[in-house]
């Protein structure tokens, strides 16, 4: 039997809007996820994280059981097992008391990337993902008052703790703006340095978010970012069946896939460097690459 015309474009159009419900059902439960860490934090006053099931919590590969979260500990599984690969203990003493307790509790990263991305005195930064605000508070130091730090998140209840974590800190040039990362509500060439902590794994449209950091960014603008990468050997269900999407692991790019990304987008001298083992063959990274001095876009 042959197919017509009509009938493969009516199956065309039914797998996208199969996936686009998918895709829905992963941003929600991605955003309601982080809204219950957000909650937790303020609900608690920052001393235990109240429980997130850890079958699909956020940001680590998961054992099946309750965890109360600790002080320097983050949503993403057991204690032991998450301050050397997820969370608050991936920053130094140092910086941790430079913010609020509710920014650091509410650090759900798998890296630091303000200790990655050479931040200068009057520099734009913009963090992808920003949750309850730490990186952004961090970057607001380093680039001084003549810079400014923005952050993007999706999660109503995230963006409100940031705000608290702003006016306890006593920042002022911050910003905290409500939008996704695959449509960055600011303007083209505005920031100089995009960074992330382990967010662009939880998009499900990755290719639009290389292409967004690019587009924001000046013409010589670099990225810093920490994500989790899969080893390139892994496949999908290599990844899947080491944790979920939401625990930022099934849905990781490969190192070679990372790269081949950012040189679709644009990015020139783009380096993935694998910084600690979070699950088999699974890794905190960090991701650099520049924008060219030369370009259209």
């Amino acid at each position: 039997m042959v197919m017509t015309a009509g009938a493969s474009r009516q199956l065309t159009r039914r797998g996208t809007e199969r996936k686009a419900v998918g895709d829905n059902e992963l941003r929600d439960e991605v955003r309601a996820r982080y809204a219950a860490a957000a909650t937790a934090v303020t609900g608690t006053g920052g001393l235990a994280l109240a429980v997130l099931d850890a079958t699909d919590s956020c940001c680590a590969p998961t054992t099946g059981t309750l965890t109360p979260l600790a002080e320097n500990s983050s949503c993403c599984g057991g204690a032991a097992e998450v301050d050397s690969a997820f969370g608050s203990g991936l920053y130094s003493a140092g910086e941790q008391g430079e913010l609020p307790a509710e920014a650091v509790l509410a650090s759900l990263g798998c890296g630091n990337p303000v200790a990655v991305a050479e931040l200068h005195e009057g520099e734009r930064v913009l963090d992808l993902g920003s949750g309850g605000g730490i990186d952004v508070l961090l970057s607001a130091k380093r680039v001084g008052p003549a810079g400014r730090a923005f952050g993007v998140d999706m999660t109503d209840e995230m963006l409100a703790l940031a705000h608290e974590n702003a006016a306890k800190a006593g920042a002022t040039n911050v910003e905290f703006v409500k939008g996704t990362i695959e449509a960055i509500p600011l303007p083209d060439r505005s920031i100089d340095v995009v960074i992330s902590n382990c967010v662009i794994n939880l998009s499900v449209d990755k290719p639009a978010v290389l292409a967004e950091m690019f587009r924001v960014l000046a013409p010589g603008g670099r990225i810093g970012i920490s994500d989790v990468v899969a080893e390139d050997h892994l496949g999908t269900a290599d990844r899947a069946e080491r944790g979920s999407f939401v625990g930022c692991i099934a849905g990781a790019l490969s190192k070679a896939e990372y790269l081949a990304g950012l040189a679709a987008a644009g990015f020139d001298d783009a380096t993935v460097e694998f910084t600690h083992e979070v699950a088999e063959g699974m890794h905190g990274a960090i991701i650099r690459a520049i924008k060219p001095e030369t370009t259209s876009a």
